[in-house]
Order: structure tokens, then C-alpha cells, then sequence
């Protein structure tokens, strides 16, 4: 049985993290740019990146694993008719991360995550 893989869960569950990723990709694909956390924008770039991908190549087998992804069949339409014909040419790289400083109330440092 293969090692469970490692990484950054932000407090919660490997559950919890994979929602809370499939509801920001959704909202940065609604938006095209969403302000969030640093580790959360580093975390969510290569998530957004593989979907924006998927799209690019299109057909119906992708688009349901892009649908079983964020839970959103709205912006799963979106990101295949809009978001990945835009990048057709384009090699990846498909979103920036601007860094905005702390957070009021808490001192995080704060990000904002957009399409290029």
C-alpha cells in the first residue's frame, strides 16, 4: 500500500483541504482573481493550473473530472468555454500571485491569485 501524500492541510482534514481547494478554485474561475493567504494562493496555483489544462484539450471525459473536482458544473462550463481557449497557445503559467501584506485583524501575509 502506497504511503498517504504529505502536505500543507491548513488546519483541518486532507476532506476539509480538498473542499476548501475545490471552493477556491471555483470562486477564482468565477472571479478570475480572488484575494486569499500566501500558503493558500501557493496551494491553490497548481490545482487551478492542471484544470485550466484539462480545459485547454476539452472533451466530455475531462470536463467530468474537472466537475467531480470543484463540485460546480456552472464554472466547470466556464473554465471550458471561456478560461481554457484563452490559453491555447500558452505553455502553462496560467496564473499570477501578487503578494499585498498582513492581514488587519491577524498579521497573515495576504495574496492575490489571478489569471494571467
Amino acid at each position: 500500500m502506497p504511503a498517504p501524500k504529505k502536505g500543507a492541510r491548513f488546519g483541518g482534514s486532507p476532506s476539509h483541504s480538498r473542499l476548501m481547494m475545490a471552493n477556491l478554485a471555483a470562486h477564482l474561475i468565477a472571479s478570475e482573481g480572488i484575494t486569499t493567504t500566501e500558503a493558500k494562493a501557493k496551494a491553490l496555483r497548481p490545482y487551478v493550473e492542471k484544470l485550466v489544462t484539462k480545459a485547454k484539450h476539452g472533451g466530455v471525459h475531462r470536463q467530468r473530472i474537472v466537475v467531480s473536482r470543484i463540485h460546480d458544473k456552472d464554472m466547470a462550463h466556464k473554465l471550458f468555454a471561456e478560461i481554457g481557449p484563452r490559453y491555447a497557445n500558452r505553455n502553462g503559467g496560467y496564473t499570477r500571485i501578487l503578494k499585498l501584506g498582513p492581514r488587519r485583524g491577524d498579521n497573515a501575509p495576504m495574496a492575490r491569485i489571478e489569471f494571467v
